[in-house]
């Protein structure tokens, strides 16, 4: 059964919830059997050294970008038309909301994927951590919070269009892209196989990781293509899934039409926990002495504000916007590692744990 086929008998938003949920499963499972964590690998940087989370971390970034830049040469996708690019931006939100988004994935131990990953494996401070996420990020899109996250936000506005195209500003055009997505994948693999020389089963399950962004864009992008509704093309974004789930257990009559997301949130679980269960990961964790309630509540409010004013996550910004190389996406992700660089030595200089 062809594309056309499958719209034309499950519908556009049931097939956009299978698209999702299959990107979301195979991202779970890669991601907790690779132990992807973007807080680790700032943590190692910071310590100055390059290690086992770094190196998978760079390895997936780089299999994400040239991924991504193979289908747009290939004519598969249209990085203009999405929300990265198309729409008005803000330079401000893009780096105060990383700022803030860095800070709060070091005081929650965890981005908000590697939340989602932890709470599957039954890691409880992950899943209170995750939930009160989600509470903020909808209270930043529509609630208590959005006034002052407009606010932010107006401070330097960006056009969109070509000027959120780094690609375009540049004029290194389609071909440029790939030229550095390739650069960025060796860089990876020099770094991975310097620490991992023969562990070829981790490396392929980095690449699968960063590729998982690429299956969405592609998906998503021959839906739309097929589709006579109006279907927004994406990769994998964790903030405002998470918020749409939530809405969804809090009122059905108010969440919004299914789609994407959907499916991504419940079928990343599902991927993480058999991961976690053929591995033996699987361990209930609650709080202990030395964990500092405090300190996960507060990020997570930093994560979930930090990641609607910058427009994502670590994935969803950082590499689902950075493989188009969306200016914008770019800002979030460099300010996410700088937020997390100051917040860990703020713990260094105080004595708190990392």
């Amino acid at each position: 059964m062809n594309l056309a086929n499958l719209l034309e008998t499950w519908g556009d938003s049931n097939v956009l919830v299978m698209a999702g949920a299959l990107v979301g499963f195979i991202f779970g499972l890669a991601a907790q059997r690779t132990r992807f964590c973007a807080r680790a690998a700032v943590v190692e940087c910071c310590e100055g050294r390059a290690g086992d989370r770094f190196s998978v971390w760079w390895l997936a970034f780089g299999a994400c970008l040239v991924g991504v830049q193979a289908l747009v040469l290939l004519g598969w996708l249209k990085p203009s038309a999405s929300r990265y690019i198309s729409p008005l931006g803000s330079i401000s939100g893009a780096v105060l909301g990383g700022l803030l988004f860095g800070a709060g994935m070091i005081l929650t131990r965890g981005c908000a994927s590697r939340l989602l990953i932890l709470s599957a494996n039954g890691n409880l401070r992950a899943l209170l951590s995750g939930l009160v996420f989600a509470v903020t990020v909808q209270a930043s899109i529509a609630g208590w919070l959005a006034p002052a996250r407009q606010a932010m936000s107006n401070w330097w506005p960006i056009d969109g269009g070509p000027s959120r195209d780094l690609l375009h500003m540049s004029g290194l055009g389609p071909q440029g892209g790939m030229v550095l997505a390739l650069l960025a994948l060796a860089v990876g693999l020099y770094f991975f196989f310097k620490t991992h020389p023969r562990r070829w089963t981790l490396a392929l399950g980095a690449i699968v990781v960063g590729l998982t962004i690429a299956l969405g864009w592609a998906l998503t992008q021959a839906i739309a293509s097929q589709s006579f509704e109006a279907v927004q093309i994406q990769g994998l974004s964790f903030s405002s899934a998470s918020a749409e789930l939530l809405m969804r257990a809090l009122s059905s009559s108010t969440s919004p039409t299914w789609g994407f997301d959907a499916g991504l949130i419940p079928a990343t679980f599902a991927g993480s926990l058999l991961g976690a269960l053929v591995g033996g990961d699987f361990k209930f964790e609650g709080f202990k002495t030395e964990n500092k309630l405090g300190h996960y509540l507060t990020g997570a409010v930093l994560m979930g504000f930090g990641a609607v004013l910058a427009g994502g996550c670590t994935v969803g910004a950082g590499m689902t916007g950075g493989s188009i190389f969306a200016l914008t996406a770019w800002l979030t992700l460099i300010a996410i590692w700088l937020g997390a660089g100051l917040s860990w030595r703020i713990h260094r200089s105080m004595g708190w744990q990392i």
